[in-house]
């Protein structure tokens, strides 16, 4: 994957190209706006063609001026001030749109949050597979102090991941929670110590993934997803339909051949991914 043209998001990659590693460092404190968004589209769309790349890890190292680590302390406001209103709703619904493509794209992807993730960044780890909260890590939305609403999923997608009750509690009352609170409720899947500390983590379940065959793991992905909310014909039909796909590409064969050193903890030749005809 080119990596050097991205101007607001670091973009980097580990394990031969088979870890992508982003990381947050722009504006005054993470804040999401348009540039931001393009330059997400950019990396959905490579992570689309990319054949190889199996598994991404998003997190921050920045800090205020105070001191306080930061994830993204939310949505870029200033930039809307002389936006007309038809601006901003189109905005919105392109945001909406674009986390949830890059929730779809085919790789394992690990959120670590070390600091705060307000508003905008508890709703970007819904685009997360597995998240991991550090300590200092705090979550939040306070769109609703604000007069209007989550609008990047924390109204239509958080929901399925903590329930009902704490969904509203969380975006009626604007009330924040760390890391511990957080992985009660199932925003988070695991608590670390510090930011290495997730790090160490986030790339230990990378490097299994890595391990792993990318049509493969697109396609179990892909099969989750599109399952959710299915009835259980369909639903097996949609796992079966995936099935075929990594025999027909011969994924299946080449773990066949290679299954003992498998099973022992290696790899094998796996080809580039192959992504289903949608």
């Amino acid at each position: 994957m080119e990596t050097a043209d991205f101007e607001h998001l670091r973009v980097s990659t580990e394990a031969e190209g088979r870890v992508v590693v982003l990381e947050f460092d722009h504006g005054k404190a993470n804040e999401m706006g348009a540039a931001v968004l393009s330059e997400f589209e950019r990396l959905r769309d490579r992570l689309m063609v990319d054949g190889q790349a199996v598994a991404m890890i998003t997190f921050s190292r920045r800090s205020s001026k105070r001191g306080t680590p930061i994830f993204v302390a939310g949505a870029n406001v200033t930039e809307r001030r002389d936006w007309s209103q038809d601006q901003i709703l189109q905005h919105v619904r392109w945001q909406r749109s674009v986390l949830a493509s890059l929730r779809a794209a085919p790789v394992f992807h690990i959120g670590v949050v070390a600091g705060v993730a307000l508003g905008w960044g508890t709703e970007y780890l819904l685009v997360c597979d597995y998240r991991i909260a550090c300590d200092g890590a705090v979550f939040g939305l306070p769109e609703t102090g604000l007069g209007i609403i989550p609008g990047a999923g924390g109204t239509s997608d958080l929901r399925a991941h903590i329930g009902l009750a704490h969904t509203l509690r969380l975006g009626m009352t604007g009330e924040r929670i760390d890391g511990a609170e957080a992985m009660r409720i199932g925003l988070v899947q695991e608590t670390s110590g510090s930011l290495e500390d997730g790090l160490m983590r986030a790339r230990e379940l990378a490097g299994l993934a890595a391990k792993r065959s990318p049509t493969a793991i697109a396609a179990f992905k892909d099969g989750v997803l599109k399952s959710v909310g299915t009835t259980g014909e369909l639903r097996t039909e949609i796992e079966a339909i995936r099935y075929e796909h990594c025999v027909l590409t011969g994924e299946a064969g080449i773990g066949r051949e290679h299954f003992s050193d498998l099973v022992k903890g290696g790899t094998a030749p796996w080809g580039p991914r192959r992504l289903m005809e949608r």
